[in-house]
């Protein structure tokens, strides 16, 4: 790291500073009636277009369309309340429908609820432990090919529905036994659920095209239940499959706990407590870059965690921060978290006023708006630009998209995660080099001067018994073993060694132990060492590792070393 002058520096920001939630920063700095009023249209906005999702969302994640307006209405209003973000809306995300349909087909309902719970407990104590800062540190390509692969397993869970097939058992999970099963069911095909899927995309595209400020998924669902009812067509709705949904909120209630259920859902609560702070946090970022303003990532993980916790009492699924919906809320002029607070209001009224209306949606609808969802998730401009980036990029890319398709998702990130750590570390190590230090000549001399060098070497500052090596960039781990074969093969081959580190920013264990390696062995030889332009981070590092007099010198530049060699006095003694 660059060396800051300490009075550049800001103070360390306290605990109370950390996890105060935005909303009462907002509420500090002043909030007027003005501000309310684009609270207000902002969180309408919103609610209105998570009403469709979040029903969809549940029913593609194997549970009830209710769980997801739960989720919505309790988990979207604390990651408001208690959140470190301004425009954060909270709710059930796309990106959990694999997990958490896993999680059910294994485990049952309540085995989902309670690892939500357990989730929401991991979150809290991540923010706490202020990881927050680590999570965002996911590389590009990772992040571009698991949502990539989400999108896909989305897109080929809703084909049951946006083509009405019947199976003839249940539908399976994994990607390819699911592809097979939906094309044996092929004869099955009900046209008027294709008619249905067809109108809903239509109408949400066309409505994006034409009145793209238009909450355009709840409009085509509308269009699509109206077609439905008013020809009679064939198809199943949210009344004929799950009885429509509830006119109220449940009774908040602990969920189910035995120690063996726990001990079975925890790999499935650390995954969602996982993709839910990477989620969460890139949704915050992406406000962020919309707003100019700064999210605090510990509190908003925090947030998270009571707001999944909050969601498994009243019986929701788990709570993250969506993008598509933070996005709506900054566009349609949410100033404070209050807009996420209004927008879970205005879902719990439209659950009491407009449940009855809720069971003639028909499911092919739904799936309809979780095709367009997934289609837009993915990011084709930056799947192709890391495609054609790099090799190394590319590969991490098709990794992690791979192994999230056809294995699992949490093993899609941690190999995706490994192998960016992999590629960085190499890049880093090449980035190393360690070159002879030659100054330029000042003037022309002579060829013949009788073997006689002493004048030469007074002007120009050379000496033919001191080699001068610089080393530059961040000499790490990944670096060492190439850059200590170089420091033991010329570290002996003069009567003075000198180093410069004026250019490395960086230095690690590994590093210094190699120099204290080559130190010594210069030592042995009766070759001075010394080392030049280390800050301070630096020189403490090598101190630390036994890299200190009367082995080495240390001198502020190349000059003071060489002017400090030509001390009559340039004894060890000297050298410190």
């Amino acid at each position: 790291m660059d060396s800051v002058n300490p009075s550049q520096q800001q103070a360390t920001p306290s605990f109370v500073e950390l996890f105060t939630p935005k909303l009462v920063t907002v509420l500090r700095e002043g909030y007027d009636r003005a501000k309310f009023r684009a609270d207000l249209i902002a969180g309408l906005t919103v609610a209105i277009v998570a009403l469709p999702l979040s029903m969809a969302i549940a029913i593609a994640s194997g549970v009830t369309p209710d769980k997801g307006l739960f989720t919505a209405i309790i988990g979207g209003f604390i990651v408001s309340a208690l959140g470190g973000s301004r425009f954060q809306i909270g709710g059930p995300a796309g990106a959990f429908i694999v997990l958490v349909a896993s999680t059910v087909d294994r485990h049952g309902v309540d085995g989902l609820i309670l690892a939500t719970l357990m989730s929401g407990t991991f979150l809290i104590i991540t923010g706490y432990l202020r990881l927050g800062t680590y999570i965002k540190f996911i590389p590009y390509p990772v992040t571009v090919g698991f949502t990539a692969g989400i999108a896909v397993i989305i897109f080929a869970s809703q084909l049951k529905e946006l083509f009405g097939l019947n199976l003839a058992g249940k539908e399976p999970g994994d990607l390819w036994p699911k592809l097979v099963a939906l094309g044996e069911a092929a004869g099955t095909i009900n046209l008027a659920a294709v008619a249905i899927s067809l109108l809903t995309i239509g109408a949400i595209i066309a409505l994006k095209l034409w009145r793209p400020s238009s909450p355009g998924m709840l409009i085509a669902v509308c269009l699509a239940a109206l077609a439905a009812a008013l020809f009679g067509l064939p198809v199943e709705t949210l009344g004929t499959r799950f009885g429509g949904i509830p006119r109220t909120l449940p009774v908040p209630a602990l969920p189910a706990f035995t120690p063996e259920l726990a001990l079975a859902v925890l790999p499935d609560a650390f995954s969602f407590a996982l993709l839910g702070a990477i989620e969460s946090l890139l949704s915050a970022v992406v406000a962020d870059g919309m707003t100019g303003r700064r999210h605090r990532s510990n509190c908003e993980l925090v947030a998270q965690g009571f707001a999944n916790m909050g969601s498994a009492l009243f019986g929701g699924i788990c709570v993250t921060g969506t993008i598509a919906r933070t996005a709506t809320n900054v566009r349609a002029g949410a100033y404070s978290p209050i807009s996420g607070m209004l927008h879970s209001a205005f879902l719990l009224v439209f659950m009491l006023v407009a449940a009855p209306l809720a069971s003639f949606i028909p499911l092919a609808a739904l799936a309809g708006v979780l095709a367009v969802v997934s289609w837009n998730m993915v990011e084709k401009e930056a799947f192709r630009a890391l495609i054609r980036s790099s090799r190394g990029d590319a590969v991490v890319l098709l990794v992690t998209f791979a192994l999230v398709v056809f294995r699992d998702l949490t093993e899609g990130i941690v190999v995706g995660f490994a192998l960016g750590a992999i590629l960085f570390i190499d890049r880093m190590a090449k980035s190393v080099a360690l070159e002879a230090h030659e100054p330029f000549a000042v003037d022309d001399v002579a060829d013949a001067t009788n073997g006689d060098h002493t004048d030469y070497n007074n002007r120009t500052g050379t000496d033919p018994d001191t080699v001068v090596y610089r080393l530059t960039g961040a000499f790490f781990f990944g670096a060492a073993s190439t850059v200590g074969t170089i420091l033991d093969r010329i570290a002996d081959q003069r009567r003075n060694f000198i180093l410069d580190c004026s250019a490395v920013p960086l230095l690690d264990s590994t590093a210094a132990n190699v120099i204290e390696a080559s130190a010594r062995k210069a030592e042995r030889a009766g070759v001075r060492f010394l080392i030049t332009g280390a800050s301070p981070t630096v020189r403490r590092m090598l101190r630390a590792h036994g890299v200190r007099p009367p082995h080495v010198a240390y001198a502020a530049t190349i000059e003071d070393a060489k002017a400090l060699l030509r001390s009559p006095a340039s004894g060890k003694s000297r050298l410190k």
